[in-house]
């Protein structure tokens, strides 16, 4: 075989060799990125002590305070935006976080100052959700707890309705009024003549559809303040009549 014949084999060598080290690179690029949100929660605690308490001394958070820690956080590869905002969204949704909404009356920024004061109407939201987040819980609780003795008595295998040996007629459920008004539960998503500053909507966060205002257009990007106070930023398609 020819010299030339030999160095284009070590060449091609030399380059799967390359591209190897190449995908141990990117995938050793960054072990230490924080892998879940309760990851992520532990370093907002961390880092921003004063502003981030795990379970006294909560306070609501500043409006917009997402792109606080996005500054403040720029050139660090261990925790993502998206990790940030998710982070954000289970820490104002916590039952501890909901009181605080209530209670404290004005929100702090990540280094502890008092900024705005905590709105009636995200105060009223605060209220809400907290009570809607205890009776889930409480019917879940109720559904896991197993059956009393008594109750497995009553659903004995052959057991006979005593009422119906006695003669006693069936009780009927009455019919329910068809006149009566019916809510469709139907949601109505925004107009283009809708999206427009100070707007009051519905945003919808995962399944859940929140309350909020519109305080920037950027093109497709809608930045929309929440009841709980936290900024959002989504598309259009996400927004919809209250």
């Amino acid at each position: 075989m020819s010299t030339t014949g030999n160095q284009e084999i070590t060449d091609i060598k030399q380059e799967a060799t390359d591209i190897e080290q190449t995908k141990t690179e990117v995938v050793q690029e960054n072990p230490d990125k924080l892998k879940d949100i309760n990851a992520v929660l532990a370093f907002l605690y961390k880092e921003f002590s004063v502003c981030f308490k795990e379970k006294d001394g909560i306070k609501p958070l500043k409006v917009g305070i997402f792109k606080d820690i996005a500054q403040r956080i720029e050139g660090n590869d261990n925790v993502s935006k998206t990790q940030i905002r998710q982070a954000l969204r289970k820490y104002t949704s916590h039952w501890r976080y909901l009181e605080a909404v209530s209670k404290v009356e004005f929100r702090i920024d990540l280094d502890g100052n008092d900024c705005e004061k905590v709105e009636q109407e995200h105060i009223d939201h605060a209220a809400k959700a907290l009570e809607e987040s205890r009776a889930k819980f409480a019917k879940r609780k109720k559904q896991q707890r197993p059956r009393t003795d008594a109750t497995k008595k009553s659903f004995k295998p052959g057991s006979r309705n005593k009422s119906a040996d006695k003669g006693t007629k069936p009780v009927v459920a009455k019919p329910k009024n068809e006149n009566a008004p019916r809510r469709s539960g139907k949601i109505v998503a925004l107009t283009a003549e809708q999206i427009k500053l100070n707007a009051k909507v519905k945003v919808k966060l995962g399944q859940t559809l929140v309350n909020g205002t519109i305080t920037e257009i950027n093109k497709d990007d809608i930045h929309v303040v929440i009841v709980t106070g936290m900024l959002v930023k989504t598309k259009a398609e996400s927004l919809y009549t209250i």
